[in-house]
């Protein structure tokens, strides 16, 4: 009892820690994700307030070379005209303010008559930068405009290109917030100083984090509480402060050098976790189910063991009878595979037999196809002799090169003899049916010739099958051999040998003989049509080429030609990738 109940706490305690895991791992994965989003979300959010800061921008660049502006700025301008262009330009583009003012700071022109003065502009960043030739920005909560602005500054330059004057143009950024205010994401804009000065949640402006505290302008009350933490490589923060801003956030940073700022995006991570909470608590409940099962199943098992105690008493007093009845019956196997062995090795025997006995009936014609070659040798080199005793070397050269025709030959025949005789071990490989059945033809050529049997067979290509390659010209040999015996006493004696690729590899070797009696008796053992008695076989070859074929995989069959003769056809799996798996 204590064993169960030790087993089922650690089940628990397991899945507990599994589901606690893909919580983890869940949690991990949708915060990537998030992270990505984020990260565009934040990239589209400066751009946009990059695209529409850089349009103040231009207009700065632009405007600062105006020719009125030179003008006044040389001291021959009209200082109505240039107010009422900079005003006009501010109408246009929603600028808070355009002055123009000249190297000393002094305000030769402005959009509106309550804007920037001279003191507020001496010594400013952007105006010294662009008094140095540059272009000026900056961003400060102005208390003139009672507003956070935007300061682009661009230099006018005279003929001797010294800097006559600058173009400040002061951008509000309320108006620029109002396009996107409560779009999207939490996303905030802040200065080297670590404050935020851009943000469409307008709880977070004048926000400050440095070295680990939180800090609010005095405008915006007491600073709220803040954690940090780090979750899987992301670092997320614990806000809660508002309805408009997630409890919980992945906090994504991105630098903005063109305005001189950090772009900061807080996406709401709760999705992420109701995601990993759902996934770990379906595992978990997968692993419930899978470890109830299991319990019940090892409850199952626990009543099936003690029911089969019982039942092994009563098998034991049958197991004694049942032991002597195996014995008896192995014993019959063992005989029974000893049988098959002998079995297996007479019908080994019998084949290559049957391959001797071939070679037997050709062995004639064979003698006289490599006797035709010897006399030939014979005669090449006594003329050879007599070439060279009379001086001629060219005709010696003719003679000795025929005798290596003859030799070839002479090899070829030899080859062909011993790849047909040996006794093939091999296993089912790829076998080139055409070369086969050349090699054969070669093998029952002398024969043929010597019984005047012409032969009709001619086929491009090699064509591969399942099968082996010794075995096969067994096969083949037999059919030629067994064509020729058939036409002994035929007037005309032809045997024709097609191949067909399709469906399925088959080869038809027809004859034009009398044609077969019993085409269902034709490949029984010692069945045979030739006289008793007869030297010329005992009926085997056919039934020897069937087994063969059949031990392919194969099929052959017999049957007479309706203009005469017969034809046995052999048929072969072709060869693929997958046979030799």
């Amino acid at each position: 009892m204590r064993h169960r109940a030790a087993i089922l706490l650690f089940s628990l305690l397991a899945i507990a820690t599994l589901g606690s895991g893909v919580w983890l791992y869940g949690y991990g994965q949708a915060l990537g994700q998030l992270q990505r989003r984020g990260e565009a979300d934040l990239a589209l959010a400066a751009d946009r307030l990059t695209a529409q800061l850089q349009r103040y921008q231009e207009l700065a660049v632009f405007m600062a070379d105006h020719p009125a502006l030179k003008s006044l700025a040389e001291g021959q301008g009209d200082a109505a005209l240039a107010h009422a262009l900079l005003q006009d330009a501010a109408d246009k583009t929603s600028a808070l303010d355009l002055i123009y003012a000249d190297p000393e700071g002094g305000v030769l022109a402005a959009s509106r008559p309550d804007g920037l003065k001279s003191a507020e502009i001496v010594g400013t960043r952007f105006f010294e930068r662009a008094l140095h030739g540059a272009l000026g920005a900056h961003h400060a909560v102005d208390a003139r405009y009672g507003t956070r602005a935007f300061y682009f500054a661009a230099p006018t330059f005279g003929a001797d290109r010294k800097v006559k004057g600058a173009l400040i143009v002061v951008v509000d950024v309320g108006t620029v917030e109002e396009n996107w205010r409560g779009d999207g994401p939490a996303v905030v804009f802040s200065d080297e100083a670590g404050e935020v000065f851009i943000s469409n949640r307008s709880e977070l402006l004048f926000w400050r984090r440095a070295a680990g505290e939180v800090s609010f302008h005095p405008k915006q009350g007491k600073a709220p509480a803040f954690q940090s933490y780090y979750r899987s490589g992301y670092e997320i923060w614990r806000l809660n402060w508002g309805p408009y801003l997630p409890e919980r956030g992945l906090h994504i940073v991105q630098d903005l050098p063109l305005i001189d700022m950090l772009g900061e995006a807080i996406m709401d991570v709760a999705p992420a976790r109701r995601l990993a909470a759902l996934q770990a608590g379906f595992v978990t409940a997968v692993a419930l189910a899978f470890g109830l099962i299991l319990w019940l199943a090892m409850e199952r098992r626990r009543v099936l063991a003690q029911a089969n105690a019982a039942l092994e008493a009563r098998v034991a007093a049958r197991t004694q009878a049942l032991s002597q009845t195996n014995e008896m019956l192995r014993r019959e196997v063992a005989e029974r595979q000893e049988a098959e062995a002998a079995l297996k090795k007479a019908q080994a025997d019998l084949v290559q037999a049957g391959k001797l006995s071939a070679l037997g009936e050709m062995s004639a014609g064979i003698s006289h196809e490599l006797n035709q070659p010897l006399m030939a040798i014979q005669t090449f080199a006594e003329n050879g002799g007599r070439f060279l005793e009379r001086g001629n070397a060219d005709k010696a050269g003719e003679n000795l090169g025929r005798i290596g025709q003859m030799a070839t030959r002479m090899a070829r025949i030899i080859k062909n003899l011993r790849a047909f005789a040996r006794n093939e071990s091999e296993p089912m490989g790829k076998v080139d049916l055409v070369s086969v059945i050349d090699q054969a033809v070669e093998l029952t050529g002398a024969r043929l010739r010597q019984d005047g049997v012409a032969i009709d067979w001619d086929h491009a290509g090699p064509v591969y099958a399942l099968g082996g390659e010794v075995r096969l010209g067994q096969v083949f040999v037999n059919l030629i051999n067994n064509a020729a015996d058939a036409m002994v006493n035929a007037d005309k004696r032809r045997i024709e040998i097609t191949l067909e690729t399709t469906p399925r590899l088959a080869v038809h070797v027809c004859d034009s003989g009398p044609g077969i009696d019993a085409p269902d008796k034709i490949f029984d053992p010692f069945y045979t049509t030739k006289e008793v008695g007869s030297s010329e076989g005992m009926g085997l070859g056919l039934s020897i080429s069937y087994g063969l074929v059949q031990s392919f995989g194969g099929n052959i069959r017999g049957a007479n030609r309706p203009e005469g003769g017969a034809v046995f056809t052999v048929e072969l799996d072709p060869w693929a990738e997958e046979s030799a798996a």
